[in-house]
């Protein structure tokens, strides 16, 4: 606005915020329209030092949830086509020197949240075969992994046997952190799980030696 009137009424930049200001101010003072500008920049500065604050926190999450040197990684997913309907599971194994076992398993009739826990039923067994005792395991299933971590009971009744073989197989294993991750950072175990649902037979990668 303040440009406009420069180039309408030929007032140097000064002026023409000046003129502007004045106008935006009324019937109040000038000092009160300055006093509540600063005001507002600060309190944007204040939202935006917040924000990057909050970005810090974030990082700084991420960056603590790293996994040991020496554990093994796993990550899992379940599908149903239609939901519910035929169940297709994926998962995947990851030793601590990269090594990886890749598990598609072809389910019966379920909903979405059987297939998830079937997933991870799978993908803790592969690694007690495998002698795991430190496991980070990655989901996309909040409804499974909230369920497993619920510390007050209140848990899903119609998943209370799933939850239950999990916790077994975790108890066998030893050190087991089960982390939530956005779907799009599950896409192998996503396309294992895919492929298992349109697909009959198991599938598995072998044995890691």
């Amino acid at each position: 606005m303040a440009r406009k009137r420069m180039a309408g009424n030929d007032l140097s930049e000064e002026q023409a915020l000046l003129e502007v200001l004045m106008q935006s101010a009324g019937d109040r003072p000038l000092a009160a329209l300055l006093e509540t500008r600063r005001q507002e920049n600060r309190r944007q500065h204040e939202r935006i030092a917040m924000r990057r604050q909050a970005q810090a926190a974030r990082l700084a999450a991420r960056r603590a949830t790293t996994a040991p040197a020496d554990a093994w990684l796993a990550w899992f997913d379940g599908s149903a086509r239609p939901n519910p309907g035929r169940m297709g599971m994926g998962a995947i194994l990851q030793a601590p020197d990269g090594r990886t076992i890749q598990l598609g398993v072809t389910g019966g009739h379920g909903d979405s949240s059987q297939a998830e826990y079937l997933a991870l039923h799978a993908v803790l067994d592969a690694a007690v075969q495998h002698g795991v005792s430190r496991l980070v395991v990655h989901g996309d299933s909040r409804v499974v992994i909230d369920d497993v971590l619920a510390a007050n009971g209140r848990t899903a009744a119609a998943l209370s046997a799933s939850r239950q073989h999990a916790l077994q197989l975790m108890a066998r294993i030893g050190s087991v952190t089960l982390t939530w991750i956005p779907r799009h950072r599950n896409v192998a175990a996503d396309r294992l799980s895919q492929h298992a649902s349109r697909h009959s037979g198991t599938q598995s990668a072998p044995r890691l030696p």
